[in-house]
């Protein structure tokens, strides 16, 4: 059996989502779901001194809990501004599951290890004797077709891994087969949900944040899943690319992606006055996202927003949904159908949100 350990959660999902689940054998601290996932060794922690939302140092005191996004941000810009790590690696675990594979990403710094020291791990490694090195894949999605179509990379790079080994798949589908089912399904998903989007009525804008303190607007793929479900994203719009991807199907000759996510003054959020305010922090649960929302709505520019006023304020659980570039972006998706066309009907089961106030 290839094994493969994997530092990044929405490559996690991913490796699950093809039915290759059962190849993990390490996990970053952060990879929880599925529920699976968990039974996998930890092979990373966050660097000391920098608060989590799970950490001891950050919500567990309640006396400064509405404080925590902006003590974890001042603590990473202070980790980057001195060259620390953010996050440890244990190395020596890591030798003695003896990975073939090792999934990470090289889209945002502050998410995980930078690829550059796990490549230097990964040639660090020791191999029997006769053995290929270890294979690492950094998958960098910026749109919902890079998503899509690294279900199919994963699935192809474990075939080549098997292929080189003399594996064969007898009657059973190739990773690559099983990934393109997969994306097949996802498309039907996405393809239903936009069914229900009213393209001729007026688009509400929509501010999705995905940090609070200081104001962060969301980028990459949120911005094209808003406006897909019929929304207006101005303080980070889309703009048009060519040859996207071949796994979103023929939709067009041109995608349209977003830039990484902005921060901005709150005077652009003020002068962009959304209909409608997401609250999705990067990395946070609900919790944690209820308490960024209480520090919030104490900045006296909060209560003028139109959205505020008309009691359009959502708060997402970020962490397992907006941030993860994995299959569940179709959940949040088919979410965005739903709260922004009045369609309740087609908000996924589990799927971790709430009105704000409630």
């Amino acid at each position: 059996m290839l094994r493969i350990a994997s530092l990044v959660p929405s490559a996690t999902e991913t490796l699950f989502a093809i039915g290759a689940g059962h190849m993990l054998v390490a996990r970053s601290h952060e990879c929880d779901h599925p529920p699976e996932a968990l039974a996998a060794p930890i092979l990373t922690a966050s660097s000391p001194g920098v608060p989590t939302a799970l950490s001891p140092s950050g919500v567990g005191h309640a006396a400064d809990s509405d404080t925590l996004s902006a003590r974890i941000d001042t603590a990473v810009r202070e980790h980057m501004a001195q060259q620390q790590p953010l996050y440890t690696l244990d190395e020596p675990l890591l030798a003695s599951l003896a990975p073939d594979l090792i999934l990470t990403q090289d889209l945002c710094h502050v998410c995980s290890i930078d690829v550059a020291s796990v490549r230097a791990v990964a040639q660090r490694l020791p191999r029997p004797p006769g053995a290929a090195p270890v294979r690492v894949l950094s998958l960098n999605p910026q749109s919902l077709e890079d998503v899509l179509d690294d279900l199919l990379r994963l699935g192809e790079t474990i075939d080549e891994l098997l292929a080189a080994r003399g594996h064969n798949h007898g009657d059973a589908p190739t990773y690559a087969a099983r990934a393109l089912d997969r994306v097949s399904s996802l498309r039907e998903r996405l393809y239903t949900a936009q069914d229900h989007v009213n393209f001729f009525s007026q688009s509400p804008v929509v501010a999705l944040l995905e940090w609070t303190d200081p104001l962060f607007v969301a980028g990459h793929w949120t911005p094209q899943l808003i406006e897909r479900a019929g929304g207006q994203h101005p303080l980070n719009p889309t703009r048009p690319i060519a040859h996207a991807g071949a796994a979103a199907g023929p939709i067009g000759d041109t995608q349209r992606r977003a830039g990484k996510a902005l921060q901005l003054p709150h005077e652009l959020l003020v002068a962009c006055n959304p209909d409608v305010l997401i609250i999705a922090p990067c990395g946070l649960p609900l919790a944690p996202t209820r308490r960024a929302l209480n520090a919030l709505a104490r900045e006296p520019w909060y209560a003028g927003l139109k959205a505020v006023r008309s009691g359009r304020v959502a708060l997402v659980d970020g962490n397992q949904f907006f941030s993860r570039p994995g299959p569940r972006l179709v959940d949040a998706y088919e979410w965005l159908v739903s709260y922004l066309n009045d369609r309740p009907e087609l908000c996924p089961p589990n799927f971790a949100w709430e009105p704000a106030g409630a």
